[in-house]
C-alpha cells in the first residue's frame, strides 16, 4: 500500500516498508508524504526499510511559526445517549463508588472497601515523601479525578500522617456542595473498615438513581495509542480521527494526548490551532516536553519500543505520523497542561507522556467519559473509565476477543463505530470493565525521600 503520492515507501502485508525506488544514502525516507528520517546507507528499490538502514530527523527544540491551516467541520445535529445527569448538571457514563486513596499506605484498605460495593479504587504509590511539583502533581490529579462525572459517589481515604493531608485536600477541592463526596481519616476510627462500609452505604442512597436522554455533545473521549504496529497509521488510527471530527462535528469533545508521539508530527497540529494563543500554548508543550527529555539527559526520539519496531515502526516520525492521525481533521481549539480540565467543545490537546497508563490517567483527570485505545500488538490495560481497545489488524482481533473492542481493518466504517461508542456510553461495558482492569497512574518527575 501507497500512502501518500510523494511516499518513497510502501507498506506491505507484514506493516513493513519497502523502498519504491532507489534511496540514496542521506537522502529523506518518506511516509504519510513527510519525511520519517533520513537513509542510513543506500536502499536498493524493494529492499526492507527499518533500523539498519533508517535514521531519525528529530533533533532538539526547533523555531515554529503560526501558518494556521484548518476547515471547520459542518455541523450536525447530535444524537442522544444514555447517561446519568447529576444534581449539578455534570454528565457521567458510569455510575461507579470510586475510592480515592491520598496515599499508597491505604491502597489495600481502599481495595477492600472498592470490592464491598463492586467500586473502584484508584490506588497509586504517592501521597507522602513527595516535594514540590511531585506533591502538587499528585494531590491536584486526585482532587480532580474526585470531580470527574462517572462516579457517582467518591470516598476519600486519608492515613492520617501523610504529607497530602486530609485538610489540605480538601482545601483543593474546593466547594463540593455539588458532590457525592465523603471522607475518612483510617487513624481516627476504631474500626477502619466499619466507618468506610458506613460512608459507602450513605454514598450508594444519594447516587444518581437512573439514566437520562443527553445529547452526545455532552460526551468528551479521550484518544490514545499504545503497542502500534505497521498499521495502526493507517487502519485504527485514522478510524477514530474520523470518529473524533464525527464527535466534534456533533458538538462534543475529544482530547489528544502523548506529547512525546507529537515529535515529528506537530506541525501538523500546529497548523489547525484555531488562535495565535492556542498556537503558542501548543509550541510551549512541545518545547517543555523536550526541555524534559533534555534535563534528564535524554534525547528525546528515544522512541518507538521494541513491539513497535517488530510490528514495522522504525522511527518516532514514523509512530507520531500514524499517531496524530487519532484527531482527525478538525481544527485545535485548546492546550491543557497535565492535571487540567477540559474547557472547550472540539479537539483539545492535553500535556502527557506516552506511556500507557499515565496518558490515559490524564484523559480521564482532563474530564474524558470513556478512551478509545488503539493497538496492533494488544493489551489488557484499561483506565478507570471505559477504555476500547480497537484493533489494528486482523490478526490481533482474531488472537484476543477478550480484550478488543472493534477491529478497525475489517470494520472501518465511523458511523457504525460511532454507534459502538455510543452504546458503551450508554451503558454497554467495555472489554476492560468486564475483565475488571480498570486503574490509575500518576505522573513523577523528582526524589522519593
Amino acid at each position: 500500500m501507497v500512502i501518500h503520492p510523494s511516499d518513497n515507501v510502501e507498506v506491505r502485508e507484514d506493516g513493513h516498508k519497502y523502498a519504491l525506488r532507489d534511496i540514496a544514502a542521506g537522502e529523506d525516507v518518506v511516509k504519510y508524504g513527510m519525511p520519517i528520517g533520513h537513509a542510513t546507507k543506500a536502499i536498493a528499490k524493494g529492499e526492507h526499510v527499518h533500523v539498519d538502514n533508517l535514521a531519525t530527523n528529530l533533533g532538539e527544540v526547533l523555531e515554529y511559526s503560526y501558518e494556521p491551516e484548518f476547515t471547520d467541520l459542518k455541523r450536525v445535529e447530535p444524537p442522544t445517549m444514555r447517561a446519568y445527569r447529576h444534581a449539578d448538571g455534570r454528565v457521567g457514563v458510569r455510575n461507579d463508588i470510586w475510592v480515592v486513596p491520598l496515599v499508597g499506605c491505604v491502597n489495600r484498605l481502599a481495595e477492600r472497601l472498592a470490592q464491598s460495593c463492586g467500586g473502584v479504587a484508584l490506588t497509586h504509590p504517592y501521597g507522602c515523601s513527595q516535594l514540590g511539583q511531585d506533591h502538587e502533581t499528585t494531590a491536584n490529579l486526585l482532587a480532580r479525578l474526585c470531580r470527574h462525572p462517572n462516579a457517582g459517589g467518591v470516598l476519600v481515604v486519608s492515613l492520617g500522617c501523610e504529607n497530602n493531608t486530609l485538610e489540605s485536600f480538601r482545601e483543593r477541592l474546593g466547594d463540593v456542595s455539588g458532590l457525592n463526596i465523603r471522607f475518612m481519616r483510617a487513624q481516627d476510627p476504631g474500626d477502619e473498615y466499619a466507618q468506610g462500609l458506613e460512608l459507602i452505604a450513605e454514598l450508594d442512597a444519594a447516587r444518581p438513581k437512573e439514566r437520562v436522554e443527553v445529547p452526545v455533545s455532552e460526551l468528551v473521549v479521550g484518544l490514545k495509542c499504545g503497542g502500534s504496529d505497521g498499521f495502526s497509521g493507517l487502519t485504527a488510527n485514522p478510524l477514530v480521527g474520523r470518529f473524533s471530527d464525527w464527535l466534534a462535528a456533533r458538538g462534543g469533545s475529544t482530547l489528544l494526548t502523548e506529547v512525546p508521539e507529537m515529535f515529528g508530527a506537530e506541525t501538523l497540529l500546529m497548523k489547525r490551532c484555531r488562535t495565535r494563543e492556542v498556537f503558542d500554548r501548543c509550541v510551549r508543550m512541545i518545547d517543555d516536553f523536550k526541555g524534559y527529555y533534555a534535563a534528564h539527559h535524554q534525547p528525546c526520539y528515544e522512541n518507538p519500543s521494541p513491539g513497535n519496531k517488530a510490528g514495522g515502526i522504525t522511527t518516532l516520525e514514523d509512530k507520531s505520523l500514524g499517531c496524530v492521525q487519532k484527531g482527525g481533521s478538525a481544527p485545535v481549539e485548546d492546550v491543557l497542561g497535565y492535571g487540567e480540565a477540559v474547557r472547550r467543545r472540539g479537539l483539545t490537546l492535553v500535556t502527557g507522556p506516552g506511556n500507557d497508563l499515565v496518558a490515559s490517567t490524564v484523559l480521564a483527570a482532563a474530564g474524558a467519559h470513556l478512551i478509545l485505545f488503539t493497538t496492533g500488538r494488544g493489551t489488557p490495560f484499561g483506565c478507570v473509565v471505559p477504555t476500547l481497545k480497537i484493533a489494528s489488524n486482523d490478526a490481533l482481533a482474531a488472537a484476543k476477543p477478550n480484550w478488543i473492542d472493534w477491529n478497525a481493518m475489517s470494520a472501518p466504517d465511523v458511523d457504525a463505530f460511532a454507534r459502538k461508542v455510543v452504546a458503551v456510553a450508554s451503558g454497554e461495558p467495555a472489554k476492560n470493565e468486564l475483565a475488571g482492569d480498570r486503574g490509575i497512574a500518576i505522573f513523577k518527575d523528582g526524589v522519593t525521600l
